[in-house]
């Protein structure tokens, strides 16, 4: 029987976080239909000064020249002899 992931995530702490904005922990979550997102975590405290963790799920980020690799053709005429 495979596993199914769907609906879960995993979460590490972010050893590069350099200003508040950025995010305490950094992972990813695989949704329902089984797409993976981009999740990050603030820990935070409520105004009753309760520890909570604020969550974000965004698409996953895909590096610029990742992507430009992924679409990238050759260009097959440049090579013809004739």
């Amino acid at each position: 029987m495979e596993y199914d992931n769907k609906n879960s995530g995993i979460l590490f702490k972010n050893d590069y976080k350099t200003t508040e904005k950025h995010p305490d922990y950094k992972g990813s979550f695989t949704d329902a239909d089984g797409e993976e997102k981009d999740l990050a975590a603030w820990v935070r405290k409520t105004t009753a000064g309760k520890m909570m963790l604020s969550l974000k799920v965004s698409d996953k980020f895909v590096k610029e020249e990742d992507s430009q690799a992924a679409t990238a053709t050759p260009d097959i005429e440049s090579d013809m002899p004739f």
